[in-house]
């Protein structure tokens, strides 16, 4: 390794990448390109990063194992930041397997932790968990210990464990001071600030609220009857009833809700649930129907009865009722919520976190974008979409070792 090639790597494993490309900009040796593509991925140039580190890994030759596998990890990792998730992660776990049997344990841990947020990203919180909690954190880098803080804190707040979540930012900002990484001090900054943001809307007798995460994790705890339109369905205390794949007994359910403690007439009833001003006999009819089905299945936690003008939902054992709903309303809210970290996302990157068409996400996109809402850069297969304003830092990339031919 050439005293330029180790210079390079410290400056980018301390977050310097303009102080790496002075020393190794000119250079197309193979632990330059690589080198180079980390640098310009800590940029935010993340299509040319992923260009450079695919040159860079067919330069290196068949004996040079253990670098290809770092530049696998490189891009492994750009490709998260581009928030392409649609590839395959065997390459990266392969990668893995080769780092730690050539005793790289930082390298190999950095590759875990990528596809630990892979998981996350992609909603597979219980792979993600269990994935993390495999991995032997003892005697990391402060810049990875500081990532692996990050995941556990946004295992915690997706699981809504709030003060486990603030424990583990906590440990992570400590991490961060101690790599002395700007982006990634920015990077925990966001994430404890999200914490006192507005994550969801209560409405509980007619009362709009909003709610922190450690208030939505309070009322989840409460025992209140609660009708949940973040993931659609009912739940009291530990029983949940899913009505996800039930719209029309969830847009019931909630109308109910949103009317509690009085009773909702037919007539509104039926404008809500079948978008219709006109209501008819087969309307009624199908409403009574639709009402039968609904008192069967939340029969366990709650009752709905027939009032002289419309129905109401009454819980067992006095309980009050709320509505949990998103800080924004639509179909549109889920989107939105996942393009607010800042990043650049792919369309089809967005339709695998959704679980939607892609198809279905290009048209809610384009009619975003017409309310200003989003912004498209690039064409084609390059577009990436983004929330204004956009934040000057995404995932972390610390790949902290020079790429060496050995």
């Amino acid at each position: 390794m050439d005293s330029l090639i180790a210079a390079a790597g410290r400056a980018l494993a301390a977050g310097d990448a303009l102080g790496a490309l002075k020393r190794i900009a000119l250079r197309d040796d193979p632990p330059a390109l690589a080198l180079r593509g980390i640098a310009m991925a800590q940029l935010g140039e993340y299509p040319r990063a992923r260009e450079l580190l695919r040159r860079a890994a067919r330069g290196f030759g068949a004996r040079e194992e253990l670098a290809r596998a770092r530049c696998v990890v490189a891009e492994a990792e750009v490709a998260l930041a581009m928030r392409d998730l649609g590839g395959s992660p065997r390459a990266l776990a392969d990668a893995a397997l080769v780092l730690e049997s050539r005793a790289d344990r930082a390298n190999a841990l950095q590759a875990r932790l990528i596809a630990v947020r892979r998981r996350l990203l992609i909603g597979r919180l219980d792979e993600a968990a269990s994935s993390l909690a495999a991995l032997d954190a003892s005697g990391l880098p402060p810049s990875l210990a500081a990532v692996a803080e990050l995941a556990g804190a946004e295992i915690a707040l997706r699981s809504l464990r709030t003060a486990q979540a603030r424990a583990a930012l906590a440990r992570a900002f400590e991490a961060a001071e101690r790599a002395g990484v700007p982006a990634l001090l920015a990077e925990v900054a966001e994430a404890r600030a999200a914490l006192d943001r507005c994550a969801a809307r209560s409405i509980h007798a007619g009362h709009e609220q909003p709610l922190r995460l450690d208030q939505v994790e309070a009322l989840l705890l409460s025992g209140a009857l609660m009708v949940d339109a973040c993931r659609r369905g009912l739940r009291s205390g530990e029983r949940w009833a899913p009505l996800a794949r039930r719209p029309v007994l969830f847009a019931l359910l909630r109308a109910l809700a949103e009317g509690w403690p009085g009773d909702v007439e037919r007539n509104a009833l039926i404008a809500n649930v079948f978008r219709t001003r006109r209501p008819d006999e087969t309307h009624r009819a199908r409403l009574r129907v639709e009402i039968g089905r609904l008192r069967a299945l939340v029969a366990p936690l709650a009752d709905i009865e027939a009032t002289a003008n419309g129905f109401a939902l009454v819980p067992r054992d006095g309980r009050g009722v709320v509505v949990l709903m998103p800080p924004i309303d639509g179909d549109q809210a889920s989107l939105l919520a996942l393009l607010a970290d800042g990043a650049a996302w792919s369309t089809s990157a967005l339709a695998l976190a959704l679980g939607d068409s892609q198809r279905t996400v290009q048209r809610a996109l384009v009619e975003l974008e017409a309310d200003g809402q989003v912004r498209a850069i690039g064409r084609a297969r390059a577009q990436r979409w983004l929330a204004p304003p956009l934040i000057g830092f995404t995932t972390i990339l610390l790949l902290p070792a020079a790429l060496s031919s050995e």
